[in-house]
């Protein structure tokens, strides 16, 4: 799913999750005053790590098999985890003539470890490839650490199994739990949910962001918050938050997401440049 997919028509269901109590129904913000009490879980996990968790079945452990978007998003992730950590901008508009941020390559700031195996070993991949003096942009190194290359030779940057990694990650953080389930031919493990309560607070962050605490300035968002509802919705793991609202109050939310759909990225770059990855990763998935 892109990021210019769209609404799509709602699938009604009379079945109830245990997310249900996390609900943000109601629009009145003194209800919703101890909200970041619930959503301090939430910011132990990197971008990466929502998004897995987001698209997991909780009982199943593992996720959708007909899912595609979501691994070239958790790459999109990590490069706006490490704009976030500033430790890679893109490349100043100099001249007269001003570059799209799909044309502005991406520089490196900061070389040094940012304490996350995955964020350092994506940072290695620019590092090396910038002292060679090879500079690419945004959409490139998507592809790149997706491993969608024609060049066998550039296989060596893919980010190998990230699932998986990810998913130790969370399980290391007691988030997941960790099973065996047995097919005919072979056993596969899996990471059932076992701390509800980090998707619950996830789940009641989005929904809280698009409803209550919607703010019609996007410089206002919590960036980080916004990232999250861009990606999710490029990963395909934003439907099933939705569907838990009342009609009306999905509704609202489908309503605020179409507005974020239709975002200038250009322009809001040039308002907050310290964050252009950011919307560089936004307007990559816009176009795929």
């Amino acid at each position: 799913m892109t990021l210019s997919d769209g609404l799509v028509q709602r699938k009604k269901t009379n079945n109830t999750t245990e997310y249900d109590d996390f609900s943000v129904n109601s629009h009145n913000p003194e209800e919703h005053t101890n909200l970041n009490d619930k959503f301090d879980k939430c910011w132990s996990m990197t971008l990466m790590e929502q998004i897995m968790l987001l698209g997991l079945k909780d009982f199943e452990g593992h996720t959708s098999f007909w899912n595609d978007y979501i691994s070239p998003a958790l790459r999109g992730c990590i490069l706006v985890e490490l704009c976030f950590r500033k430790r890679i901008r893109l490349a100043p508009n100099m001249g007269i003539r001003k570059k799209s941020l799909l044309r502005r390559h991406v520089e490196l700031v900061d070389s040094r470890s940012t304490g996350e195996v995955l964020l350092d070993e994506a940072l290695r991949h620019i590092k090396e490839l910038s002292d060679l003096g090879e500079f690419h942009n945004t959409e490139y190194w998507v592809e790149l650490l997706s491993g969608e290359t024609w060049n066998p030779l550039r296989l060596k940057y893919q980010l190998k199994n990230l699932r998986e990694r990810i998913l130790k990650q969370l399980t290391e953080k007691g988030v997941l739990g960790t099973e065996k389930q047995s097919f005919v031919l072979f056993d596969v493990v899996t990471h059932p949910v076992a701390d509800g309560s980090s998707k619950k607070a996830l789940v009641s962050l989005l929904q809280s962001s698009l409803l209550s605490k919607w703010q019609n300035d996007l410089r206002r968002f919590d960036k980080r918050v916004l990232s999250l509802v861009y990606l999710a919705h490029s990963a395909d793991v934003l439907d099933p938050v939705l569907d838990l609202l009342s009609d009306e109050t999905y509704n609202l939310a489908m309503k605020h997401i179409s507005k974020l759909l239709d975002v200038n990225f250009e322009n809001e770059a040039v308002q907050e440049p310290e964050f252009e990855v950011m919307w560089a990763v936004f307007d990559v998935f816009s176009t795929r």
